[in-house]
C-alpha cells in the first residue's frame, strides 16, 4: 500500500522507524504525570504503549483457578503474581496474566521482577489468543523467559512455549483436555487442564 492509498482509504500505515520507542523510565514518568485514563489498563511492549483487553468472566474464573492451584502446590517456594508487571528489558514491561517468581511480596519493593527472577508466565486468552501466541511469545522469548503458558478459553486448550532464542521460542506443545502439565522448575506440581478451565457450556 503506497502513502496516498493509505490515506485515501482513510488509514495511515508507519514504518517501525517513525515510531517512537518509549523506555520503561518514560511509561512511569507518564503514569506519574497523570497522562493515562483511570479507566484504561495498559502495558509497555516493544517500546509501543498498548491497550489491554477487558476481562470477562470466563477469563478472571480461569486466573482464580490457576492461581489458586499453583498457591496450593507451590505453598513458600515461590511467589504467585496476578496481573502484575514485570519488567523484561528497558522497553517492555507486560502485565501478565500470572507470573511464578522467586522470593516474596517485599522482595518487589522496589522494582517489578526481571527475568531472571521469572519461574513462569502465563496468559489467559479470550480475544487475544494471536497476540499471546506470537506477539508477546516473542518478546517473553527474546528476555529469556524459560516457560511461559496461554490458557486458550475458546478452545479449551493451553500452549506451553519453551526453549526461549532471540528469534522466538523453538518448543510450542498444544494440550487439551484432560492433559496434565507441569512447569519447567517445579516438576512435582501437576495442573490438571480442566481444573483451571471454567466448566464448559
Amino acid at each position: 500500500m503506497t502513502a496516498s492509498s493509505a490515506l485515501s482509504s482513510g488509514s495511515l500505515v508507519l514504518e517501525p522507524s517513525q515510531l517512537k520507542r518509549w523506555t520503561v523510565r518514560d511509561y512511569h514518568r507518564m503514569g506519574e504525570l497523570g497522562l493515562f485514563r483511570a479507566d484504561e489498563r495498559t502495558e509497555l511492549l516493544a517500546g509501543q504503549i498498548t491497550l489491554m483487553a477487558p476481562k470477562g468472566t470466563p477469563h478472571v474464573t480461569a486466573l482464580h483457578l490457576l492461581a489458586n492451584a499453583l498457591r496450593a502446590q507451590l505453598e513458600e517456594r515461590a511467589l504467585v503474581r496476578t496481573q502484575d508487571p514485570i519488567q523484561l528489558d528497558d522497553f517492555s514491561e507486560p502485565e501478565p496474566d500470572l507470573a511464578v517468581v522467586q522470593g516474596t511480596v517485599l522482595d518487589y519493593a522496589e522494582q517489578h521482577p526481571r527475568p531472571e527472577q521469572v519461574y513462569l508466565v502465563v496468559e489467559v486468552a479470550d480475544s487475544t489468543l494471536r497476540q499471546d501466541c506470537e506477539v508477546k511469545a516473542k518478546l517473553y522469548a527474546q528476555a529469556g523467559i524459560a516457560d511461559y503458558w496461554v490458557l486458550d478459553l475458546k478452545n479449551r486448550q493451553i500452549h506451553l512455549f519453551r526453549e526461549p532464542t532471540a528469534m522466538g521460542y523453538c518448543h510450542h506443545l498444544i494440550l487439551t483436555e484432560p492433559n496434565q502439565m507441569s512447569p519447567l522448575n517445579f516438576s512435582d506440581i501437576l495442573l490438571s487442564l480442566s481444573e483451571i478451565l471454567p466448566p464448559g457450556s
